[in-house]
């Protein structure tokens, strides 16, 4: 087998016109040279590469999918509109991933938050001021008394290391669920709580433990604002404050352009060695030498590779316990956002499945109208896979329920089904259930030799979300660097 360095390997790429990737064919008996091997091409193993790139490393990036961006994806409309099927919020105190869209040129706009919001729990509508979004429904009151109980709590755990708050061992044994179960007496209430969980994990409160919830809210802020449920929760000056112009994507995309023929598609990495001196990396039509490694892949994929020497058995046991969320993106199209001409924001909370939650989606000039709904946990596992018409029918209704009877018939639907994505596997984030995150938690942002890892589920401010998936890519490059060797 012959052996080129990564550097051989680009000038091939620019003599045969590729701008990013070689052909399977041409690469299929290359063996790789470089400094640093990074595999997965989302936000953290990209954020990564350019800063490792930037301080003189040389790098490969090995990305399974056809294309980057990992848990963000735009979905062309035609005409020059582009709605978001992945992740696509962002908002204050997301600093590092705001700095990289800037630096990107990628710009941002408000999520669309006038008029009011519509409450349907228990069979009941009513609406209430989008700002400052609190309604005097007896559900929604009591459920808000509730989780501003959080903060206090959230702020004893320590988001560089949640299991060592006072009381981890205590709430990493009672569920989220749990919890709720004892501060809620009204079932609407517990009903909304259960709509947000499954928006913010994609799973059921009672799947998720107290510790990983207040890890969560503590998460919400950065290194000058403490995190809070109420940032986590709201649109304005919260987590779901803007969008970014063009789709989210872009960032990944434009950083994946500067990198140019340092990231390779459709090579998914089977295989991580470790051997003297750095590690052998064994992808589809590539095989990469590299004196370090980061991986950049969700904890699902990642327990999936096959390591050797095998990775210690806390580090194995931290990967298969950080649950992909069920979660599933319904988008609504219709030729104007016509919910804006009644007065209404387009959001929605909702006892009623499938779309417990709903935004709107419309892009900054004002048309098509769009209405995205998360459905998650419960909803998105009872949704049979594959069947469009069905899901376009059940959310038709719902979006009715919310926003009366011109939304029967939208002009276009997509949906998103991430859990059948095979190198995602779930939505929006791994996450925890009780027993688990105290006494594993450790393991999981902790490099094994010369293997780093990082991706939004080793993040500390912002685990879950874009931003945490760029402070993590930027960490682990950090590791590599202050590294010796």
């Amino acid at each position: 087998m012959r052996t080129t360095t990564r550097r051989e390997l680009l000038g091939t790429a620019a003599a045969t016109g590729a701008a990013l990737w070689l052909p399977a064919p041409a690469r299929a008996a290359r063996t790789v040279r470089t400094d640093v091997a990074v595999i997965g091409a989302g936000l953290a193993g990209l954020t990564a590469a350019r800063r490792l790139v930037r301080a003189g490393r040389d790098v490969l990036v090995l990305e399974a999918r056809d294309r980057v961006g990992g848990r963000t994806l735009n979905h062309d409309l035609g005409g020059g509109v582009i709605a978001e099927v992945g992740g696509q919020f962002v908002g204050p105190t997301q600093d590092r991933l705001l700095a990289l869209a800037r630096a990107m040129g990628v710009g941002t706009f408000k999520t669309y938050n006038e008029g009011d919001n519509v409450l349907f729990v228990g069979g009941r509508r009513s609406t209430y001021k989008a700002t400052p979004g609190l309604s005097d429904d007896p559900d929604f009151q009591e459920l808000t008394f509730a989780l501003l109980k959080l903060d206090p709590m959230a702020a004893a755990v320590p988001v560089a290391a949640p299991w060592r708050a006072r009381r981890a061992a205590e709430w990493d044994r009672r569920s989220f669920g749990a919890w709720a179960d004892a501060e809620l007496s009204r079932p609407g209430a517990r009903a909304i709580l259960t709509a947000a969980t499954r928006a913010l994990w994609g799973t059921e409160p009672e799947e998720v433990s107290l510790l990983y919830a207040l890890f969560y809210v503590a998460a919400a802020g950065d290194e000058r604002e403490p995190g809070s449920i109420v940032r986590l929760l709201t649109t304005p000056g919260g987590a779901q404050d803007s969008r970014f112009v063009g789709g989210s994507q872009r960032i990944a995309i434009e950083v994946a352009r500067r990198l140019g023929s340092r990231v390779v598609l459709s090579a998914p990495v089977a295989r991580i060695e470790r051997v003297r001196g750095g590690v052998r990396v064994v992808a589809r039509g590539v095989e990469v030498r590299a004196r370090r490694a980061v991986v950049a892949v969700p904890p699902v994929l990642a327990a999936r590779i096959a390591f050797s020497p095998a990775l210690p058995a806390v580090k194995r046991a931290v990967l298969r316990a950080a649950v992909p969320g069920a979660l599933l993106k319904y988008e609504a199209v219709y030729d104007r956002p016509f919910w804006r001409d009644a007065g209404l924001s387009g959001q929605a909370v909702s006892d009623m499945g499938p779309a417990n939650t709903t935004f709107d989606n419309t892009p900054p000039g004002g048309a098509p109208g769009i209405v995205l709904a998360f459905v998650g946990g419960r909803e998105a596992r009872a949704a049979k896979p594959g069947d469009l018409a069905a899901h376009r029918d059940a959310f038709a209704a719902n979006l009715v329920t919310y926003f009366g009877d011109q939304a029967a018939q939208p002009t276009d639907y997509f949906e998103m089904d991430w859990t059948a994505e095979p190198w995602t596997r779930g939505c929006p984030v791994g996450h925890f259930g009780t027993r688990r995150l105290r006494t594993l938690g450790p393991a999981l942002r902790a490099a094994v030799g010369r293997l780093h890892f990082a991706g939004t589920e080793t993040a500390t401010y912002w685990n879950g979300y874009m931003d945490g998936a760029v402070r993590s890519g930027e960490r682990a490059a950090d590791e590599v660097l202050a590294a010796r060797s």
